[in-house]
């Protein structure tokens, strides 16, 4: 028989539906992994299997991270690279992580999701292109599954080595792009579910310009179009990005990834802080996403993407969260403020993007931009069972009871009070449900200092 969960009585349920719909005392009804209701209390069932009073609570789609690197949550604030941009941070960074070993990667995803779980996040795309010591993507997907995260694992790869002009040491490069590819497609086989509640998905995605060839990044997207999947990379990140793509392919990093098939509605790119006007024109016309990673851009001083922009050019964009190691956080509802934030001041203009903008790139333009806007980023019936609700009897929304749901992005973030990421109750009154947190912090702090030799 069906399972059916009732959440009722919630201060304001926001749909982020096309008529952007705001229920006051509203209502979820849940049917096993769906949603098969959504309106004013008194107009849904009163009763179900299960029923939650959300009384004083905010429900809205859970957030989707459209860009991370979870093995980085062992290095943060590493202090060789607390004060250095982007080339000089990975030089620094990618010595320590030669060192990583499988049980690294399956703890530092773990923690990493757990954190972006407490905040929101309900689906996240990992660009996991480190594979030394015998890891492999498999390691991630074994975390996706003990934290209950409806995860996308992006198969990367960095195969240029500093012998061949790249920026990675040659030991933490995969060198046979040969072997690369297969080992792709391998993963794409093994474990892509195409369904529309799919937990698992996999994209395949060279990391970028600077540590792989222009071979890998056209045969992997021969590769990824014959198999269906998507497609993700690193895109004009800061300025010294833009002086590599010049400097060794004569080409802007948007002339590049026209070049070698790196555009269209099956690809996205993260950063693109410094894509030009003929990039962000090529990427509207294209359907290429972007994922918006302010928090990181600000950290390493890479400056801030011309996200309005892209918006009003009809690119699809998304938040994500970057690397454990260049944020330092797992906080989506975070990186949501911070997007608001950063594009006021990009353009000194405080209507240059609103609260509820800054949520619409939280979950509907991470939606798109995954391609999986049928199926998450809304309350809507038929829509996987993906959404949270945050306690406004938090101090942090004390005097914002106005308007609650812009609360949640002007007021300091706060853990979510329920997630329920497909149909499962993944975080029960602020308590993750799903693993055991202090002995998981434990352990990622046990491995972090083996990694960095503390």
């Amino acid at each position: 028989m069906p399972r059916t969960l009732l959440l009722k009585n919630a201060t304001l349920v926001a749909t982020l539906d096309d008529d952007h719909g705001e229920i006051a005392d509203g209502a979820v009804l849940i049917t096993d992994n769906r949603i098969s209701a959504v309106g004013a209390t008194a107009d849904l069932p009163h009763s179900a299997d299960e029923v939650i009073d959300l009384r004083g609570h905010v429900v809205i789609p859970g957030l989707v991270n459209t860009h991370h690197h979870m093995f980085q949550s062992l290095t943060r604030a590493l202090p060789a690279a607390q004060n250095a941009e982007l080339f000089d941070w990975l030089s620094a960074l990618f010595p320590v992580w030669g060192n990583i070993t499988p049980e690294m990667m399956t703890a530092s995803a773990t923690t990493s999701m757990a954190e972006l779980v407490l905040s929101g996040c309900t689906t996240a795309a990992d660009h996991a292109y480190l594979y030394v010591n015998g890891s492999r993507l498999e390691d991630n997907l074994e975390a996706a599954h003990a934290v209950g995260l409806r995860y996308h694992g992006v198969r990367g790869a960095i195969t240029l080595g500093q012998s061949q002009g790249g920026l990675p040491p040659d030991q933490v490069v995969e060198q046979d792009e040969d072997a690369v590819l297969k080992e792709m497609q391998r993963v794409v086989e093994t474990h892509h579910q195409r369904a529309d509640d799919a937990m698992i998905q996999v994209a395949l995605g060279p990391s970028s310009p600077f540590t792989v060839t222009p071979d890998l990044m056209r045969q992997s997207a021969l590769l990824a179009r014959d198999l269906g999947v998507l497609m993700h990379t690193h895109t004009a990140e800061n300025s010294k990005d833009l002086a590599f793509s010049q400097e060794r392919y004569g080409m802007t990093p948007a002339q590049f990834a026209e070049h070698t098939g790196w555009v269209g509605e099956d690809v996205w790119h993260a950063h693109c802080v410094h894509l030009d006007d003929h990039g962000i024109d090529l990427f509207g016309r294209t359907g290429t996403g972007v994922a918006h990673c302010p928090c990181s851009n600000m950290r390493l001083a890479s400056g801030i993407a011309p996200i309005r922009k892209m918006l009003d050019h009809g690119v699809k964009v998304g938040l994500g969260v970057d690397g454990t190691a260049s944020n330092d956080g797992n906080d989506l509802l975070g990186e949501a403020r911070q997007a608001m934030l950063v594009a006021r001041v990009r353009h000194e203009d405080p209507t240059a993007m609103s609260a509820r903008e800054a949520l619409w790139l939280a979950t509907r333009g991470g939606a798109r931009v995954l391609g999986r806007d049928h199926a998450i980023g809304r309350l809507a019936p038929g829509y996987c069972a993906d959404l949270i609700a945050f306690d406004l009897n938090d101090i942090a929304y004390a005097g914002g009871q106005i308007d609650p749901l812009a609360s949640l992005l002007f007021s300091a973030p706060r853990r979510v009070s329920y997630s329920f990421i497909n149909g499962r109750k993944v975080v029960d009154r602020g308590q993750l449900a799903t693993v055991d947190l202090p002995r998981l912090v434990e352990n990622h702090n046990r491995l972090s200092r083996q990694l960095i030799g503390a």
